[in-house]
């Protein structure tokens, strides 16, 4: 081990504080960063039965594969969701188009994942009510296709937290009618339904996706029909949180022809809205699994419509919005969630710590260098003590003694291979002093 041509101890001692720096630089780096997401979150979904709520395990159990846990949270619908997300109680939560009014102080702290999906406003009305506004015969079929014609029915527009009787307002102001022309209840979705089935109730509103089990069994009702919203194109231009969309003929069952023909809609997009404060990677995970939750084709929509980033109210998260353009990130195509998230947050931070630690490098060969000849140059101190000694004393045993002390020492000097030529020098000083020592 004494013949080597390198000194690992002399290059650990010269390389240690580069390592510490770097190390202490990394670990600021990672705190300051934050680069691994927390394990749990909150998301906010909506009512039971609900598509919020059949989506939210979607998502749930998609973030499941990579270690997190998706806490669901139920909710009266959009405006509660809202809610929760200003007070701080859920970290990500299901929001209809034109629940919040953008722009406001309330919603500084929110921002926009993009928008999912359309989430139609579905009117379904009994037919033996419409009959009575639209003075249709038993014979003839009774249809209704404006607002107007709901006045004086008994109308269920959802509870104050769906988000449902806001926009409502909105569409009945739009046709300059009063609310109290309406005898309006606020039951829960599936309260309001069992009411409706029952004859309690002439017409229920929701806003929700068709995958909605609601939605899906009133749609296949006998004596149950759906409003069509002739009007759909020109809501859309008077809100801007309003797109027209149609329920296809057949749509719903090809072999019955249900719907009969095309309905016209008007549907709010839903986004998925987050604090500013959630971790990125989450908002990174979130979007991922909206791309495969939403992408597929549906009743309102072709595939890889959705998710996208229009119609949004709030700001879209940037980390969203790279996610729902090119899709996962390279490293995590390859590898797993945890590793790819570490590298892809962290490595701006190594490169600036390389950057700054290189140039230091530098200082690293003088170094090593000077620490190997430093054994053999503090020799040279000594040997020129004992010289200039010489000439003060005419007694040179003592000199001798301490020189040949000296020389037994230096023979123990352990150096790399490459640096025995200035070892063997200093012997030959040696021998040089002691003759002359002799000589004097």
């Amino acid at each position: 081990m004494r013949y080597t041509l390198l000194s690992l101890r002399d290059l650990a001692v010269s390389v240690g504080p580069f390592i510490v720096l770097a190390v202490t630089l990394l670990v600021l780096a990672y705190w300051w960063l934050d680069p691994n997401p927390p394990k749990r979150v909150v998301l906010a979904t909506g009512p039971a039965q609900s598509a919020y709520e059949e989506f939210g395990k979607r998502y749930a159990r998609i973030l499941a594969k990579d270690g997190i846990e998706v806490v669901l949270l139920p909710s009266e619908g959009s405006a509660a969701n809202l809610q929760l997300l200003r007070d701080g109680k859920a970290d990500l939560g299901f929001v209809q188009g034109g629940t919040s009014e953008a722009g406001t102080a309330s919603n500084d702290q929110l921002e926009s994942l993009g928008s999912l999906f359309l989430e139609p406003v579905w009117l379904f009305y009994r037919e033996e009510a419409a009959r009575k506004v639209t003075a249709a015969s038993a014979t003839a079929e009774a249809t209704l296709s404006s607002l107007t014609q709901l006045q004086g029915l008994r109308v269920n527009v959802g509870t104050p937290g769906s988000g449902v009787p806001n926009l409502m307002n909105k569409l009945l102001e739009s046709n300059h009618i009063e609310s109290s022309a309406l005898k309006i209840s606020q039951l829960e979705q599936t309260p309001a339904t069992v009411a409706f089935l029952a004859g309690e109730l002439d017409a229920i509103v929701f806003a929700s996706a068709p995958e909605s089990l609601m939605v899906q069994m009133l749609l296949q009702t006998p004596g149950v029909k759906l409003m069509d919203f002739a009007q759909s194109e020109a809501y859309s231009r008077r809100f801007a949180f309003l797109s027209p969309a149609v329920l296809p003929r057949g749509v719903v069952d090809l072999a019955a022809n249900i719907p009969p023909q095309d309905v016209h809609l008007v549907a709010p997009t839903t986004t998925l809205l987050t604090r500013t404060s959630t971790h990125p990677a989450l908002l990174e995970l979130f979007a991922l699994a909206g791309n495969e939750i939403h992408g597929s084709a549906g009743w309102f929509k072709r595939a890889r419509e959705y998710p996208n980033v229009k119609n949004n109210e709030l700001p879209v998260a940037k980390e969203a919005e790279r996610s729902i353009q090119t899709g996962p990130p390279l490293l995590q195509r390859y590898l797993p969630f945890w590793v790819a998230n570490m590298v892809e947050r962290m490595w701006l931070a190594m490169g600036i710590i390389i950057a700054v630690l290189l140039p230091l490098s530098r200082i690293v060969p003088p170094l090593y260098e000077f620490r190997v000849r430093s054994r053999i140059f503090r020799w040279y101190g000594q040997l020129r003590n004992i010289e200039n000694r010489a000439e003060e004393t005419q007694d040179t045993g003592p000199l001798l003694d301490e020189l040949n002390e000296m020389e037994s020492r230096a023979e123990k000097i352990s150096v790399p291979l490459s640096y025995t030529d200035e070892l063997y020098a200093l012997r030959n000083n040696i021998q040089l002093v002691r003759k002359k020592l002799q000589k004097h």
